[in-house]
């Protein structure tokens, strides 16, 4: 009697397999996509997302660029003029500031500039976040920055379904996109997933219930969205029931969903990273306040990284960053209040 096969043990990916399956399964279904950046074709990146890359698609798509953000960016605002989808790799988000007159001045305005006819299909991406000890010039995130230039996208994915499915949709986008990877995240095993085997993107500008809830709702993304998840654990031994969202792309924003959140719990906590002063945690409770202000029964409130670089001392480090401590402690007052 033959032996009947089984079916193949399907594994669980990181988020950092997640992007590097996302850019190779593009790169090869689109022939005129190419990936420039420091290192990403011998080294395969800082952090690997790209090995490999280079040695399945040859030096003329996978290019290593010299140590000059503007040049990368103005590169892949001129591949796109002539008709590439370009994927260009800040080795570290933080140096992103490099590149920022031609990403804010040229990339963002193209097409508003020529009438709706030109597109730029360039996607930026690079590591971002802190939490690791990287210090101030490691560990930023600098995305309210280009939440406030129009014609960019802004996404911030937290799960390897989310990093691979958005990344997808960013480069399909026809739009740039500046695309946040938390580095915290990468190679963190427990939040590692089986992926379709089939093609699939997460749509920009639709966030996800990652817990539902009826007493508070917590909004994030990228790695906060873990402290709300563990926030929200500890709160239900403490007798309260929260929501938590993640937004995942910032620019365009799923405000339906936060409402909709907002008119089940009546009170919002919003948790991001980047320091308070200006920063995107303050875009949310804004609109909250201005278009969902009679579902409110408590002021919003906003927990983010104290006005200050990222120290490089753990200690300090984690004082000026939101903690589950501290919106625990912000969830019970704003139920109480």
């Amino acid at each position: 009697m033959a032996a009947i096969a089984s079916a193949p043990v399907q594994t669980k990916k990181n988020y950092l397999t997640a992007l590097k399956e996302a850019i190779s399964e593009e790169m090869a279904a689109n022939g005129d996509m190419v990936c420039l950046g420091e290192d990403i074709g011998q080294l395969g990146g800082a952090f690997g997302v790209t090995e490999g890359l280079q040695d399945s698609f040859g030096t003329q798509r996978v290019i290593d660029m010299p140590i000059a953000e503007a040049a990368i960016i103005g590169a892949s605002v001129g591949l796109a003029l002539n008709g590439k989808t370009v994927m260009a790799e800040m080795q570290f988000i933080d140096f992103i500031t490099c590149g920022f007159d031609q990403i804010v001045n040229m990339m963002a305005t193209y097409h508003y500039r020529t009438a709706g006819e030109v597109n730029l299909p360039v996607v930026v991406r690079g590591p971002a976040g802190a939490y690791g000890g990287g210090a101030l010039y490691h560990s930023q995130m600098n995305e309210a920055w280009f939440c406030n230039s129009p014609g960019l996208r802004v996404v911030c994915p937290s799960t390897p379904y989310d990093a691979k499915g958005l990344l997808k949709a960013a480069l399909r986008d026809g739009n740039p996109c500046i695309f946040f990877e938390i580095k915290e995240l990468y190679r963190r095993s427990e939040i590692a997933e089986i992926l379709p085997e089939d093609d699939y993107i997460v749509p920009l500008g639709k966030a996800a219930v990652r817990r539902e809830g009826t007493d508070v709702t917590l909004v994030s993304y990228g790695q906060n969205v873990y402290h709300c998840l563990q926030a929200a654990t500890e709160l239900e031994k403490l007798g309260v029931s929260a929501e938590v969202i993640d937004i995942r792309s910032l620019v365009p924003l799923d405000e339906e969903t936060i409402f909709a959140s907002l008119a089940k719990t009546n009170r919002i906590i919003v948790v991001n990273e980047a320091p308070m002063t200006c920063g995107f945690a303050g875009e949310i409770v804004s609109r909250v306040t201005t278009k969902a202000f009679d579902l409110l029964d408590a002021p919003p409130v906003r927990i983010t990284r104290l006005d200050t670089p990222v120290p490089w001392v753990k200690p300090l480090e984690l004082f000026v960053l939101p903690s589950v401590e501290r919106i625990v402690q912000s969830a019970l007052q704003t139920v109480r209040y």
